[in-house]
């Protein structure tokens, strides 16, 4: 009797050596949670993908008894696991019909019995996501040390190559980030080399994401990536999933490691190409007005799973789940995402560009008029502070130092314009004590502190501050502990001289 089996847990097979639509959505655009099991079941899916480079195509014939099996299991499997039960009994049906009338006769090596398999049952269900493959052959015995060095290699063969997924970050004429992303990997890997990626595109005035060749992966990945571009908790996606009769919903992170930029212009480039997670990011962006999607419709794949062994030499890709969008209630499985702006895929580019200069040269004015507003307030501030009101002010200096106005050398170097330019030593001496409210790990704020305080005649407040200052510099090990020392034995001379 043939009995299903479980899944690979997204062990990947990918098309052409990888280098087609599919190899992503295979990995990662699964059922699994990232556990420390689903990570070694993605280690696995590394090697697998590796193994599969090193395919050869040219199989012995195969004899109508394998094909015969390949089918009965494939039917198990797909009525077991396939998340639309009614067009799973379809499908089946219509292997077993096809293979009694002799359709897979002439496939006599494994590569065309696959495709041959994969045009049937896409035939009937329509699903771009469901494909079967040949397993790549292994060199070393499972369970040996020799595997396990196999697998390492390729691990860190794949790691090398494919940075999980970013391809390329660049800033183009106009102050416009452009990152390419190839395919997203799962948080685990993926997360670091974004914050990595991100970081790069900061103070950018528009963005592009290029995912005209990005075949998808973790929709985990997905909401982390999206989460750099939204402030607070928005739903984005939701994945059903028949095995349980579950529903998993996605909302982007409240945090994420690097600088949010939930208000810069944002482009993204698709084409026929762009798949499953990468279709999902592009929908997200679009269903919720954050983005301008440029180029072409996109594959229409959006029912994610898991990759089943069929037997030692085949394998399928059977969709568990489907993504229900919050705004549309529904997805874009079939349809494909339908871009804003329709253009070649090799012409996105260059419309993109066109359209994010004129966005980018309007948010570079909106960020100087907010900035020109909350300087000239803070200013005002300054200008008129009466006791009391010092949480204002504190705020105030906060609002302008999140906007990026203010970091700590700038508030020191607007108290020593207030010190010595404008000779307003008492509003110096607000500025100098709100850093070190600020900055209370930093010597040098308590140095300018103290040098106020001396300069307005308080100077047993001033030793106190030169004091702390020597103390934080010794616990920082600063190359500048001397002379907050010398600072210090200034000002303690001072006092001494006082009646």
């Amino acid at each position: 009797m043939v009995k299903t089996r479980q899944p690979f847990s997204s062990i990947a097979v990918c098309e052409n050596g990888g280098g087609e639509r599919g190899c992503f959505p295979d990995f990662f655009y699964s059922s699994n949670k990232l556990t420390t099991l689903a990570m070694k079941q993605f280690l696995l899916s590394l090697c697998f993908f590796m193994g599969f480079l090193q395919l050869n195509a040219q199989d012995a014939a195969l004899d109508n008894g394998f094909k015969r099996t390949t089918i009965e299991q494939l039917d198990l499997l797909i009525n077991d696991y396939y998340v639309f039960p009614d067009m799973a009994k379809k499908t089946g049906d219509q292997l077993k019909k096809q293979l009694n009338a002799g359709d897979f006769d002439q496939y006599n090596d494994l590569n065309s019995f696959a495709d041959a398999l994969t045009t049937a049952v896409q035939a009937v269900n329509k699903d771009k996501h469901m494909r079967i493959r040949p397993v790549p052959p292994r060199q070393a015995p499972e369970q040996t040390t020799e595997r396990l060095v196999e697998d390492k290699l390729a691990q860190l063969s794949w790691q090398r190559s494919s940075r999980a997924g970013f391809r390329e970050v660049k800033r183009l004429d106009g102050n416009i980030g452009y990152l390419d992303i190839r395919g997203f990997a799962p948080p685990v890997v993926g997360a670091p080399a974004a914050d990595q990626y991100m970081a790069l595109l900061e103070g950018s005035d528009a963005v592009i994401i290029d995912l005209r060749k990005n075949g998808g992966g973790s929709p985990e990945m997905v909401r982390y990536l999206c989460s750099y571009f939204f402030d607070g908790k928005v739903h984005l996606n939701s994945l059903y999933w028949r095995q349980g009769d579950r529903t998993d919903e996605f909302w982007t992170l409240e945090k994420v490691n690097g600088n949010k930029m939930p208000d810069v212009p944002l482009f993204v480039l698709t084409s026929n190409y762009t798949f499953s997670g990468a279709e999902e990011f592009s929908y997200n962006m679009q269903t919720r007005q954050r983005a301008t999607l440029v180029g072409e419709t996109t594959g229409g794949g959006a029912n994610p799973g898991d990759m089943f062994p069929i037997n030692e030499k085949l394998a399928v890709f059977i969709p568990m789940g489907r993504a229900i969008n919050p705004v549309t209630n529904t997805n874009w499985e079939g349809t494909g995402v339908e871009p804003e702006v329709k253009v070649q895929a090799g012409e996105a580019l260059d419309k993109a560009l066109e359209l994010a200069r004129p966005a980018a040269q309007a948010y570079r004015e909106q960020i100087a008029q907010r900035a020109k507003g909350l300087l000239e307030e803070l200013i005002d501030r300054l200008e008129n502070f009466k006791p009391g009101q010092e949480a204002a002010l504190m705020a105030h200096f906060e609002a302008c130092r999140d906007a990026g106005l203010l970091n700590e050398m700038d508030i020191n170097m607007l108290g020593y314009e207030y010190l010595n330019a404008f000779k307003k030593p008492q509003i110096a001496e607000l500025i100098f004590h709100c850093n070190t409210q600020f900055y209370p790990g930093s010597a040098n704020v308590y140095d300018s502190y103290a040098e106020a305080l001396l300069h307005n005649g308080k100077t047993e407040a001033a030793v106190e501050y030169y004091r702390k200052a020597v103390k934080t510099a010794e616990a920082n090990q600063s190359p500048n502990v001397d002379m907050f020392r010398e600072n210090l034995k200034m000002a303690e001379q001072q006092a001494a001289k006082r009646p």
